[in-house]
C-alpha cells in the first residue's frame, strides 16, 4: 500500500469536524445524563426539580458485577513441555504488564465509559524511554474509525484526536511545537496559552502526527498494527459503534424524576395549608395557627384545602411504583440486585437475578474478544521489542462469579474434577481464583518437602 496524498490526508483531518456528528452528540446527552442532568430543556424553571439517579446507579453497579474478579490466563497450544513453558512465560508477561498498567482500575473506568456513551477502547503502545507497554483507555468522543465495506471487524484506519496545552505539547514534542503569538490585545510576540489539537492517524503501514491542522510527523507504522481495540458496550447488529444503557432507561427515569417531584410538592403543601377564603374581598391578618380567630362577612366560608383527601397520595404512590416497576424491567436490573433480600438462596437467588445476569452475560461476548485482542498486541510489542517469542498469542479470560458462590463446594467440585483427570490443578486454581497457579503450586511443594523433611528428620 503506497502513501496517499498530502492533500487526501489534509482531507481526513477537515472531516473530523464533521464526522459522525450525531454519534458525538449522542456521546455528550449520555454523559450529561449520567451525571445529573436529567430534566428536559423546555420544563418550566420555577417548578421544582428533583434527581433521582437511578441511570447512574445501574451503570455502576452493573460495570462492579461485570469486572470483579477478572483474570486472563495463557493455555498452552499443545502437550509439550516447550509449548507449556510458552504458555507460563506469556502469562507471566501479561500479569506484568497488568500490574504496571494497573488494569484493574483501568478495566473497571472503561466498562463505566462504554456503559454511558455505548462505546469503549483500549490503546497499547511502547514507551521508549521506560521501554514498557503503556495500555490506556482513550476517550472515545476522539476516535474516529473506517472499515472496510459491510465487515465492521476489520478496520484499516483509526484517528485520534485530543488536545494538549503548550507545555504538555512541549514536554511530548519538544522544540517542534509550532508556538503562537498575540496579534490583537497587549503586546505583540507575546506567546499565548492555548490548546492545541492534536490528531494521530494510523493505519497498519503508516502514522502520521498533525497538529493545530499540521502535518508534524509522518512515518511508517513502527508497530506494524493499528494499536487500538475499540468496543461496543452492546451492539446492534452490522452496526460498528455501540448503544449505550442509558438508551434503555431514560424515558422511565425521567418519568419518576417528574412524578416524585409533584408528589412531594403535594406533601410539602398539605404540611403548609392553603387557606380558602369564598366571598371575601379583601383579607388581612388571616394566619393559620393554633387558637387563631378569623372574623369573616356574612355568607363568607373558610377552610384549609386538604389535598390528601380521597386517596390522591396514594393513587400518586401506585403510579411511582408503576414507573419504578418499569425502570428496573428496562434496565434490566432486579431489586435484589439493590440489596432488597426476601430470604432468596441458590436457584431462587438465581432466578431472581436472571435479567441481569443475561445483560451481563451479552456484554462480556464483547469485552471478552477486546480483552483477548488487548492481550494479543501487548504480547507482540513484547515480542517485537524484547525478542523473546509468545506467538500464538493466546489468552483466555477467566470471569469472576456473577453471584456469591459457595465457595467450599467450589472446592470440592474441583477437587472431584482433578481426580478424575478432568480438570488439571491449574485450571482449578483458575476457578478458584487463585491469581498465579504456578507460584502457588511451587510453594506447596516447597512447604511439602520441608514437612517430608521435618519428618525424615523426626524418625
Amino acid at each position: 500500500m503506497t502513501s496517499p496524498p498530502a492533500t487526501a490526508n489534509q482531507s481526513v483531518i477537515e472531516q473530523l469536524t464533521r464526522l459522525d456528528s450525531q454519534r458525538l452528540r449522542a456521546y455528550r446527552e449520555n454523559l450529561a445524563f449520567y451525571r445529573g442532568q436529567q430534566w428536559p430543556a423546555q420544563a418550566r424553571r420555577r417548578e421544582r426539580r428533583l434527581v433521582f439517579n437511578y441511570a447512574r446507579a445501574m451503570i455502576d453497579k452493573t460495570a462492579s458485577y461485570l469486572t470483579a474478579g477478572m483474570s486472563c490466563v495463557v493455555d498452552e497450544e499443545d502437550g509439550t513441555q516447550e509449548a507449556r513453558e510458552r504458555a507460563r512465560q506469556a502469562e507471566k508477561a501479561l500479569r506484568q504488564v497488568y500490574e504496571a498498567n494497573n488494569l484493574a482500575q483501568l478495566d473497571f473506568d472503561a466498562e463505566i465509559d462504554a456503559s454511558i456513551l455505548g462505546d469503549g477502547a483500549f490503546k497499547v503502545t511502547w514507551d521508549p524511554d521506560e521501554r514498557r507497554i503503556r495500555v490506556s483507555s482513550p476517550d472515545v468522543q476522539g476516535l474516529f474509525a473506517w472499515w472496510l465495506g459491510d465487515d465492521v471487524t476489520r478496520l484499516w484506519r483509526v484517528a485520534s484526536r485530543y488536545y494538549l496545552s503548550d507545555e504538555e505539547a512541549t514536554l511530548l514534542y519538544g522544540e517542534a511545537v509550532p508556538r503562537r503569538t498575540q496579534r490583537h490585545g497587549g503586546r505583540a510576540g507575546v506567546p499565548v496559552a492555548k490548546q492545541h489539537s492534536v490528531v494521530e492517524v494510523w493505519t497498519r503501514e503508516e502514522f502520521e502526527l498533525w497538529f493545530d491542522g499540521g502535518l508534524l510527523d509522518a512515518k511508517p507504522n513502527p508497530y506494524g498494527f493499528i494499536p487500538f481495540v475499540i468496543f461496543a458496550n452492546l451492539r446492534e447488529p452490522h452496526q460498528f459503534w455501540g448503544v449505550s444503557d442509558i438508551e434503555a432507561v431514560r424515558e422511565p427515569v425521567r418519568e419518576l424524576n417528574r412524578a416524585l417531584s409533584q408528589l412531594s410538592m403535594i406533601l410539602e403543601l398539605s404540611g403548609n395549608p392553603v387557606a380558602v377564603l369564598e366571598n371575601v374581598t379583601e383579607a388581612q391578618d388571616i394566619a393559620v395557627a393554633p387558637g387563631a380567630v378569623w372574623e369573616l362577612p356574612e355568607r363568607a366560608r373558610a377552610y384549609l384545602l386538604d389535598l390528601l383527601q380521597g386517596g390522591g397520595v396514594g393513587l400518586h404512590g401506585d403510579y411511582v411504583q408503576m414507573i419504578y416497576r418499569t425502570l428496573h424491567d428496562l434496565g434490566e436490573s432486579p431489586r435484589t440486585a439493590f440489596g432488597e433480600s426476601r430470604g432468596l438462596s441458590g436457584v431462587a437467588l438465581n432466578i431472581e437475578l436472571d435479567p441481569l445476569l443475561k445483560k451481563i452475560q451479552r456484554k462480556r461476548l464483547l469485552r471478552d474478544a477486546a480483552i483477548r485482542r488487548r492481550n494479543e498486541l501487548v504480547l507482540r510489542l513484547l515480542e517485537q521489542y524484547t525478542g523473546v517469542s509468545y506467538a500464538p498469542y493466546r489468552s483466555r479470560v477467566v470471569w469472576g462469579p456473577l453471584l456469591p458462590p459457595d465457595r467450599s463446594r467450589l472446592v470440592g467440585d474441583e477437587t472431584r474434577l482433578v481426580q478424575a483427570g478432568i480438570h488439571s490443578r491449574r485450571r482449578a486454581a483458575n476457578e478458584l481464583g487463585v491469581a498465579d497457579p504456578e507460584t502457588e503450586f511451587e510453594r506447596w511443594r516447597e512447604e511439602r518437602a520441608l514437612l517430608v523433611a521435618e519428618e525424615e528428620d523426626d524418625a
